[in-house]
């Protein structure tokens, strides 16, 4: 009977076949909104992170042989563990773009000392920027958000291979370029009660100097916390659309990121 032989080379290509997959999408659900979040059990996440490259391996191609401990194998982890962390965090960004948006309106309503924990981020947040994120977050499951950003994620192993050159300096400029996105796409959602608060806020100023003896605080803070409640009822009618489309821009710019190499 013939001994069967294993090398060291193709020993060390059978477990990378697994570990740089594995590097790159637990990176990934760790970044993730909802599966990234500190109410998920780091338990969960690791084991999804298995079944994920358990599923992927197969149809990917041949991993390079390079030694875990040898100076190119360390960077190639760092390069993996970057690649997951970048598409983790831009489809964090977007989710933040309804946090944010709550936060503004909290301010203008004086609503900006009502704050408590997020359970998801571990920082405090105000009541209306959970309204928001709980919101988008049931229509990003509903409309089976998750499975696209899945699909992305698993094509990122086309545009970036394993051992590949990895993100360059156009990916990380457009990474930090979703920052100003981010304010500009809060405002979309913010800008009509913005508007109508601040005639709100004018008409308390002209009442404050026509009748000085009024205590303009003790009267226009109730007012405008229930005119705000009110005008935010009004406007989730066009919150649909809004969120779709910012979803749409978000979602784009983690395709680019993805299929740009």
């Amino acid at each position: 009977m013939q001994e069967l032989v294993i090398s060291d080379a193709q020993l060390m290509q059978f477990i990378g076949q697994y570990i740089w997959p594995l590097l790159r999408v637990s990176a990934f659900y760790f970044a993730v909104p909802v599966i990234g979040a500190r109410t998920v059990p780091a338990r969960v996440r690791i084991i999804l992170s298995l079944f994920t490259v358990i599923i992927l391996v197969p149809v990917l191609p041949p991993a390079p042989v390079i030694s875990f401990l040898s100076a190119e194998g360390f960077m190639l982890i760092i390069q993996e563990v970057l690649i997951g962390l970048a598409l983790g965090f831009c489809l964090q960004v977007v989710m933040h773009v309804f946090v944010l948006a709550g936060q503004f309106i909290a301010m203008k309503m004086g609503l900006g000392f009502a704050a408590m924990n997020d359970p998801a981020s571990g920082v405090s947040v105000t009541i209306l920027s959970q309204f928001y994120l709980l919101i988008s977050t049931l229509l990003f499951l509903s409309v089976n958000g998750h499975l696209v950003v899945l699909q992305l994620m698993v094509d990122s192993f086309a545009t970036f291979p394993i051992g590949g050159a990895g993100l360059n300096s156009g990916h990380f400029a457009t990474i930090a370029g979703m920052g100003s996105w981010l304010f500009s796409a809060a405002l979309v959602i913010t800008l009509p009660l913005f508007t109508s608060l601040l005639i709100v806020n004018m008409s308390f100023g002209v009442m404050s100097r026509s009748a000085p003896q009024m205590n303009v605080f003790t009267v226009g803070f109730p007012i405008t916390l229930l005119l705000g409640f009110i005008l935010m009822w009004f406007t989730l009618a066009n919150f649909l659309p809004v969120y779709f489309e910012i979803m749409e821009e978000g979602i784009g710019v983690l395709r680019t990121l993805v299929t740009t190499p």
